[in-house]
């Protein structure tokens, strides 16, 4: 997935979608949900933490380093989980995977209102972020499962 733009010359350029990872941190067959603080028009919904991958950083590392800025923890990345999920009209991608705590570390809301620890059975009694909502469905089995 490519976006396109003209430049001022009037050719077209393609850039690569900026990568958001987000980790699906699952303990005790439920998975973390973090309450946005800002920006307003999405401060109370949920998302799971992540961030933005930096020039020069894996998916895995910047994941690993976003955690530790968020939460407070240390994670290990495992696998991917749903799919790629387009955000902000195609100029990003929404990537998540599953992670687990380690070292018994506690998540702290350094950077969110509020954090949940929610079942399956959980996951509809709060409103995801529309980018999410689709990983919400891919983890549901897996919660059932674990």
């Amino acid at each position: 997935m490519r976006t396109e733009r003209t430049n001022d010359g009037g050719r077209v350029e393609r850039r690569e979608p900026k990568v958001i990872v987000g980790a699906a941190i699952i303990q005790d067959g439920r998975v973390l949900a973090c309450a946005r603080s800002a920006p307003p028009e999405v401060a109370g919904r949920w998302e799971f933490p992540g961030g933005k991958v930096e020039p020069g950083e894996s998916e895995t590392v910047a994941l690993v380093r976003e955690c530790a800025e968020e939460l407070a923890v240390r994670v290990e990345i495992g696998d991917r989980v749903g799919r790629n999920v387009r955000m902000a009209h195609g100029r990003s991608v929404l990537k998540v995977y599953v992670a687990r705590l380690l070292h018994g570390d506690q998540p702290q809301a350094l950077e969110h209102s509020a954090l949940r620890w929610l079942s399956a059975a959980e996951l509809d009694t709060v409103t995801w972020l529309p980018a999410d909502a689709p990983i919400v469905a891919a983890l549901r089995p897996l919660l059932a499962a674990g």
